[in-house]
């Protein structure tokens, strides 16, 4: 892969933006060419990242963004809406409410980086289950897995004709899913969902592009901390003390590997039916993670 970030041609009119490492704040996009213009998926979390992306558009397509979809409320797939000020925001119901009350990080939970005059706009359009962009012989599908996963407000884009599936943090290629916001039971069933299309080519929010086997990593990783929760929740331990003692075995050389302790967070409060006290489970990864700020490259 580039280790800088391009537009990666899949279809004749279809293009994936990677932007390497994947890490915190640094994701990937999709543009959709049609003939009433293009369409993006999601776009970045900062003023600079947001602007090469459109320059790259500029350079390698033309023409001016018409529409832009958010896969969900998180800043990394947000922020950049500000410079896309004519554009129309198609995405989830929630998604609209979550950017009303964002939650809030501490900001020495990460390491500096400047968002520069990035900021997000509130969808102009809403769904609850789909909406279908530019009908006819190659629609653009947008569609919330039916189930709280990554978040409460997912989106993926499926690309019937092309077989092209954007998956936004539904999935994840080489680094740790992160569960904090959603739900992992959920999350699953939403993985159900993404292989029942039969995609040839996935494009995860953050990582290379691949194919369907980007799934079952995913799949694997998400039930091995939902064995987790329910080893700790036996023996009455916390996410943190519960993360310390956990031995990742394959998982322990994914990036970001912190994330266990807001994954496990999620996870036990669902099995005992209580609340997640956000505040706490970054603090808490800060904690797992030496004490240090999170690694962002942004």
């Amino acid at each position: 892969m580039n280790d800088r970030p391009a537009l990666q041609q899949l279809t004749e009119d279809v293009w994936a933006y990677v932007q390497p490492d994947g890490g915190w704040m640094i994701n990937n996009m999709g543009l959709i060419a049609r003939p009433d213009g293009l369409t993006s998926v999601d776009v970045t979390s900062t003023e600079r990242r947001t602007r090469d992306y459109l320059d790259a558009i500029e350079a390698t397509v033309g023409g001016r963004v018409q529409r832009l979809v958010l896969t969900h409320a998180h800043p990394d797939h947000c922020n950049g809406a500000s410079l896309l000020p004519e554009a129309e925001i198609i995405a989830h119901r929630s998604v609209a409410e979550e950017l009303r009350a964002p939650h809030a990080v501490a900001p020495q939970i990460f390491t500096p980086f400047d968002q520069g005059s990035a900021e997000h706009r509130l969808p102009t359009i809403v769904f609850d289950e789909s909406v279908t962009i530019a009908p006819g012989d190659r629609p653009i599908e947008v569609q919330h897995p039916g189930t709280i996963a990554h978040t409460s407000g997912d989106a993926y884009v499926w690309l019937p004709a092309e077989r092209v599936l954007f998956t936004g943090d539904l999935v994840f290629n080489g680094g740790t899913p992160f569960a904090l916001s959603g739900s992992l039971r959920g999350w699953l069933r939403a993985l159900d969902r993404l292989a029942a299309l039969d995609p040839v080519t996935v494009v995860p929010g953050h990582g290379p592009v691949g194919g369907p086997e980007l799934l079952e990593p995913v799949r694997v990783y998400l039930s091995f901390v939902l064995e987790a929760a329910a080893d700790a929740d036996t023996r009455g331990l916390g996410p943190l003390e519960a993360a310390r003692g956990l031995d990742l075995g394959p998982f322990a050389e994914w990036p970001e590997r912190e994330r266990i302790v807001g994954n496990l967070h999620r996870a036990l409060a669902e099995l005992r039916g209580t609340t997640v006290d956000m505040p706490t489970a970054w603090q808490d990864m800060y904690e797992y993670n030496g004490r240090a700020p999170l690694d962002c490259h942004a």
